[in-house]
Formats: C-alpha cells, sequence, structure tokens
C-alpha cells in the first residue's frame, strides 16, 4: 500500500512538474491567428463581486462574446496580476479587467479596449465625498477637500514607487517635497488644525492608498490629526452616510460606484472631482497590436 502511495505521489508531482514547465513556454501571441483559441476564449478577472466585473458580464452579452464561446475567469487582484506578469514576460496573449489610475496600465504597457456600446461608460472620475454637516463641523479640513486635486501623470509615479517596494510615507513625503507649489494650493485658506482629529476611509487598492496617505501627511504637517481606515467598497460609504467616518477621496464615479452614490445620495456630500481621466474596462498589452476593441476579441 505504501509503494502505490509513493508511486501515486511520485506521478502527480510529475505531472504537476510538466504542467508547471509548459504553462511557462506557452506560444508567444500571434496575430495570424484568432485570438480566442489561443488564450482559450477567457478574459481574466478579480474578484467576483468587483464592479468591473458586472459591466464586464454585461460586456459578454452585449458584444456576443458568450456566442462565440468567451468566458470570465473570476480570480483575485493578486492573481490578475500574476498571470499578466507572466503573460507579459513572454509576449502571451492575455485579456484582463483593468482600471485607472493604477500602477498595472503603465507597468505593463497595456491599452483599453475600444467600447463603442459604453458598457464601461464614457469614462470615470476619483472624487471627494463627505459626510454631512463635515463643512460647518470643520471648515478649514473641508477647505483642504475642496482645494485638493491632482493629475493621472503625477499619482501614476507615486504608485509605481510604492508597488516596487518603497515605503508610502517616504514616498509621498518625497512627493511633497517636489511639489510646494502644488502643496500651497491644497493649503490655500486652510487654517492650522490644532490637532483637530479628521478620519479618512478608503478601499484597499493602490491608487486610494497612495493618495490617502498623500493627504493625511499634508493635513498632518498642518497640524490635523488624520486616521486613516481601509475598507471595502460598501463599508466606506455606509460610515461616510452613518458619520462614522468623515471623507473619501477616492469614490469612483460615476459609474464604478453608481449604486452606492444613488443609495447614499441624500445622506453624503459630494465635494468635488479630484482627479480627471479614470477609466475601467477590458485592456490587452500593446504587443497585441491588431486587438483595439472588445468587437476585436470576436473578428481577430
Amino acid at each position: 500500500m505504501k509503494k502505490k502511495i509513493l508511486l501515486w505521489l511520485g506521478s502527480l508531482l510529475m505531472l504537476i512538474s510538466l504542467v508547471g514547465c509548459n504553462s511557462t513556454q506557452l506560444p508567444q501571441y500571434d496575430a495570424h491567428k484568432s485570438l480566442g483559441p489561443q488564450i482559450n476564449y477567457t478574459i481574466t478577472g478579480i474578484e467576483a463581486g468587483a464592479g468591473i466585473m458586472g459591466n464586464a458580464n454585461q460586456a459578454l452579452t452585449s458584444y456576443h462574446l458568450k456566442e462565440h464561446k468567451w468566458q470570465l475567469m473570476t480570480s483575485s487582484t493578486a492573481a490578475m496580476i500574476s498571470t499578466l506578469d507572466k503573460a507579459t514576460k513572454n509576449k502571451q496573449p492575455i485579456v484582463v479587467t483593468a482600471w485607472q489610475p493604477h500602477w498595472m496600465v503603465a507597468k505593463y504597457h497595456l491599452k483599453f479596449l475600444k467600447d463603442p456600446k459604453h458598457i464601461f461608460g464614457t469614462g470615470e472620475s476619483m472624487q471627494t465625498v463627505a459626510r454631512l454637516g463635515l463643512k460647518k463641523d470643520k471648515p478649514g479640513a473641508y477647505q483642504f477637500l475642496e482645494n485638493f486635486h491632482w493629475q493621472l501623470k503625477q499619482a501614476i509615479p507615486v504608485m509605481l514607487k510604492i508597488n516596487a517596494g518603497a515605503s508610502t510615507k517616504t514616498t509621498v513625503k518625497h512627493y511633497v517635497q517636489q511639489h510646494p507649489q502644488q502643496v500651497q494650493q491644497w493649503l490655500k485658506n486652510v487654517p492650522a488644525g490644532h490637532g483637530q482629529k479628521l478620519t479618512l476611509v478608503y478601499m484597499p487598492y493602490d491608487y486610494e492608498t497612495a493618495t490617502t496617505h498623500l493627504a493625511q501627511y499634508v493635513l498632518n504637517k498642518k497640524g490635523y490629526n488624520v486616521e486613516i481606515r481601509q475598507l471595502d467598497v460598501g463599508v466606506m460609504w455606509s460610515a461616510l452616510a452613518s458619520h462614522s467616518a468623515d471623507a473619501t477621496l477616492t469614490a469612483e464615479l460615476p459609474v464604478t460606484h453608481q449604486l452606492y452614490a444613488k443609495k447614499y445620495r441624500h445622506k453624503v456630500d459630494f465635494v468635488r472631482k479630484n482627479l480627471t481621466g479614470a477609466k475601467t474596462g477590458l485592456a490587452v498589452p500593446r504587443y497585441m497590436t491588431n486587438v483595439n476593441s472588445v468587437e476585436d476579441l470576436i473578428n481577430k
């Protein structure tokens, strides 16, 4: 019996080894062959509950992808990026659910596929949302929230440095030192905090982490006592509506967080857009030069 078990384990390990070897030797993308069979008609996605996954499922129907065997694979953000990393290193074909701002778009040279039916919307922005009454209760901190905005080209290097292993605190400190005029604009008409407490909430993603830590650093230097809390998206919106948190700089609207914005529209304060150019959709590496639209998943 022991010999049989050992033989079985040996065969299993050999099979795993062979599969592992084959997975690293997958053929590179061939623009002269149909895309679907090259990736088993699979779009690599993230967590099932993410808003982008709902839109991706809708795209499968609206663009008749399901009728052509296409499917959406649920995984996790980390697993999707790991798969993307391996594919791009070997110039292999891959289609992923992607969003911007995120460092992966720049690092892996992704391009968003055109979405003529606007399943993923016509453009997103990151917005600052506060609890009702914050402007009256903490006008100085609220003034900062009204002032704070930056650009995608400024945010991407910050995310890339943090992703590469740099300390978040050190990275945002360096950004502040390198952009004194911008920080001065953010602090225009913002009085000293004198220890006043402020709670900022954000989701567990790279852009959200970088932005919230940046705001915390600037406000703390001005004398405020800023606590930051990382929450799931639904909990974040609920915390603002119930006054258990003061504000977030990371609401993605009008599409990604539209259900929460609609649910709590009379219970929160939509302060301003703080970053434009945000985007969600299906994306491929730029070396897949002939795949430029969601419709190309069938036609190419």
